[in-house]
């Protein structure tokens, strides 16, 4: 099944939701970077959150990064979506050792860590980012998030994400949900949509019961209802190209671009958000000096 996403509205209005099954793109970043359960779980959480983040963006050729720093063992996770949800991303060590906080159930807080900060940066194609960031509260990125819209973008949300890693360390499901109070909620709907998130319970368990984000997002809801307004298809994409590469090579200049010539070996660049390697050879780099 692909992955995908859906938004949707509460019946009275005052209620933003979307959610996402997430499954194959986080399967596919563990299969790129190599990742141990651990890392498997912080970048896959990360990457559900970002898709999220980034399709309610809805901007044409924006962008939306998230990054987490909190001093883990994971080091910094940084994730990348487009406006509709797509996502890449990579983290400092995807080799992390194994923490659990009970048999079973991994310790993400432990991987990632509580020191440090989440950043969101928009590319709302102005002509300055915006960014915003605040402190890490849990270091299970859910939390995090729902802390960050709370206190950098004063938008009341709920965020809660979930990635669970088999017994031959493949993916067995990965999703979550992210609910917005809009301006004039009133606090019976709050009342309500609190009480819908702690009868739900875990995402994770929602999910690996066979749950749709359709049905996760009924849980939730509840009596407040949903009306489902789009559906769409995300995967784990990256846009590196050749052509962009040697534009990247072209930056480093002609004398730096002269020494890789004149070492007379094959020059070979590797995307750090997939699995591509470009290969250069000298007279590549000739021709690519040529335009300098």
């Amino acid at each position: 099944m692909s992955d995908y996403l859906v938004r949707g509205m509460s019946l009275d209005g005052f209620v933003k939701v979307v959610a996402i099954r997430s499954t194959e793109m986080v399967s596919r970043a563990a299969q790129i970077h190599g990742t141990t359960p651990n890392a498997t779980a912080a970048l896959g959480r990360a990457l559900t959150a970002a898709s999220m983040m980034g399709n309610m963006q809805k901007v044409e050729n924006g962008s939306m990064t998230l990054q987490i720093r909190g001093g883990g063992p994971i080091g910094t996770i940084t994730v990348v979506s487009d406006p509709v949800g797509n996502v890449r991303g990579v983290v400092t060590e995807p080799r992390v050792p194994l923490v659990e906080k009970y048999p079973g159930k991994l310790d993400v807080g432990a991987t990632v860590g509580t020191d440090g900060t989440i950043t969101v940066i928009r590319d709302l194609q102005m002509k300055e980012p915006y960014i915003g960031s605040t402190e890490l509260v849990s270091g299970e990125i859910g939390d995090d998030v729902t802390a960050y819209f709370a206190q950098s973008e004063q938008t009341p949300t709920a965020c809660a994400l979930g990635v669970l890693v088999d017994r031959d360390l493949s993916v067995k499901v990965a999703g979550g949900y992210l609910v917005q109070l809009l301006p004039g909620a009133p606090d019976e709907v709050i009342d309500a949509l609190e009480q819908g998130i702690q009868r739900a319970g875990a995402v994770t368990k929602m999910l690996d019961d066979g749950l749709t984000p359709e049905d996760i997002l009924g849980q939730v809801m509840g009596a407040l209802g949903v009306v489902f307004m789009e559906t769409t298809e995300v995967s784990y994409k990256c846009y590196c190209s050749r052509d962009r590469v040697t534009k990247a090579l072209i930056s480093l200049g002609k004398d730096e671009l002269t020494e890789i010539m004149n070492d007379g070996k094959p020059f070979t660049v590797d995307c750090q958000f997939c699995d591509t390697v470009y290969s250069f050879t000298p007279e590549d780099i000739r021709g690519i000096l040529e335009k300098v």
